[in-house]
């Protein structure tokens, strides 16, 4: 009965959480002459956004002309002309019909002859101001945001840090199992992002969902005397999966539609935002371990059993889904 519930639990939570929650709205202004701006909104189908969900400009501007609408890559991407009378410092941009169902936007804001400024968009806080001078640290301050969103709440991504830590013990081998898959994410990351390599993008999301179920079963079939491969090489085995791992970081940052301006900040505080809530993960499941092997010893291991099916059943309906769509 408890297995048949936990079944239930895991496939409703694999439904409702889907891997890649990361699919930030994108909305661009740049600056063409002194009153004429181009507006490109780009609007993810998987994001939450409707066509309800629209940009508020500045005031002072009006679009001219009908906007361009394309489809690609899975967004819906509008361009248009806007003409502005005034400079636009002080005012703000932002979106209306924006609710708490959809992503976050990132706003960049390309005037002549200043600055580039990257601001972001939530539900709770649609509009942003467009700054005389930004600060030197904005683009690399959002940056660094989405990549802790894509590591916390790109549930893949997340479950595989979670389990690679149930598996293991000593402090020390978690620590290597852990640097290896920081070290060869972030070289896939860096040169897809940088065109050097490219794998395509959905036999990827495949691989990465059979990665948590290879560590589920390792936990499941785990014995005290004799090691499994994982246990054995586990920093190879982490360093093997964290370069396929980096395709997927890689993937999403390309989903944002980040200007090749932009790239070498952005990627350096991305990457050090994916770092920063991979060691939240860790710290936080070692924690959890460690609470449960000094308040209640009797039950770590009924709980870390638990965790593992759970783990490798969301695991197995992403497999599943992402071979056969």
């Amino acid at each position: 009965m408890i297995r048949f519930v936990l079944l239930v639990f895991a496939m409703l939570l694999a439904g409702s959480a889907k891997a890649d929650e990361l699919r930030p709205g994108y909305l661009e202004f740049t600056q063409q002459t002194s009153m004429e701006w181009t507006l490109v909104w780009k609007s993810p189908m998987k994001g939450g956004f409707t066509p309800f969900t629209s940009p508020v400009l500045p005031k002072g501007c009006t679009v001219t002309g009908s906007p361009m609408r394309v489809i690609a890559n899975g967004s819906v991407v509008t361009t248009s002309n806007i003409f502005c009378q005034n400079d636009l410092a002080g005012r703000t941009l932002g979106l209306e019909n924006f609710d708490t169902a959809q992503s976050d936007v990132l706003v960049r804001v390309a005037p002549l002859n200043r600055a580039v400024q990257a601001l972001r968009l939530t539900p709770a806080e649609p509009r942003a101001m467009i700054k005389a001078k930004p600060d030197r640290w904005q683009v690399a301050r959002t940056y660094f945001v989405i990549g802790i969103d894509h590591i916390v709440f790109g549930y893949d991504h997340l479950l595989f840090v979670v389990a690679l830590v149930l598996l293991l013990s000593g402090f020390w081998t978690v620590f290597k199992a852990v640097t290896a898959f920081t070290i060869a994410h972030s070289l896939t990351l860096i040169g897809t992002t940088l065109g050097l390599v490219g794998l395509p993008q959905q036999p990827v999301e495949s691989v990465i969902a059979l990665s948590i179920l290879f560590l589920a079963v390792e936990i499941v079939k785990r014995k005290p005397h004799i090691p499994r491969l994982s246990e054995r090489i586990p920093w190879v085995v982490a360093f093997a999966f964290g370069l396929l791992h980096g395709f997927g970081f890689a993937g999403a940052l390309k989903e944002i539609g980040l200007p090749e301006s932009d790239v070498p900040t952005a990627l350096l505080t991305f990457n050090l935002g994916v770092e920063a809530g991979q060691l939240v993960i860790v710290g936080t499941t070692i924690g959890v371990l460690g609470l449960l092997r000094y308040r209640l010893p009797g039950i770590e291991q009924n709980v870390v059993k638990i965790a593992t099916y759970a783990i490798g059943i969301i695991a197995s309906y992403w497999l599943i889904e992402r071979t056969l769509t």
